[in-house]
């Protein structure tokens, strides 16, 4: 009989540990390319949001959220025209870092032209971003994506 009721206890403090540790995935991104001619591309990076988060923009002053941040890995067969641009963001004075703040809500699609050296390629890279609510604020993370240019 003891032995049940150590092993009923168990499994239920481990159901509850297993609810508890869920993790929150607040956004979701998405990768595509388009070829504007022989020799010239752009990449399109989608961000899509959970209501009440946001995403914040690359250009954060210092003292604030992380910015999100675009690397891309070196290639031979295109080159980076320019920096990774994004649309015009919300901008509010948020009480959590005392100042204000660029981010976006719902959806953004940040854009990266490239100048094409081959027919086709593969662009790789990361981003890096954070995500706040108006109760908490993810620790920062990196995605990786990869995205064909046909």
């Amino acid at each position: 009989m003891k032995k049940n009721l150590f092993i009923f206890t168990a499994f239920m403090f481990l159901t509850n540990f297993c609810v508890h540790a869920q993790i929150l995935e607040p956004v979701k991104w998405s990768y595509a390319a388009k070829k504007v001619n022989d020799k010239e591309a752009v990449v399109y990076v989608k961000s899509t949001i959970n209501p009440g988060w946001h995403l914040y923009s690359q250009f954060v002053k210092e003292g604030g959220p992380v910015p999100t941040a675009f690397t891309f890995a070196p290639s031979k067969t295109y080159i980076l025209v320019g920096k990774t641009i994004e649309p015009k963001p919300i901008t509010k004075n948020e009480p959590a870092f005392s100042m204000e703040v660029s981010y976006f809500e719902r959806t953004v699609v940040f854009q990266q032209k490239l100048k094409l050296i081959a027919k086709s390629t593969v662009v790789k890279g990361k981003v890096e971003f954070m995500i706040c609510n108006d109760k908490q604020c993810l620790p920062p993370s990196e995605v990786e994506f990869s995205v064909a240019v046909k």
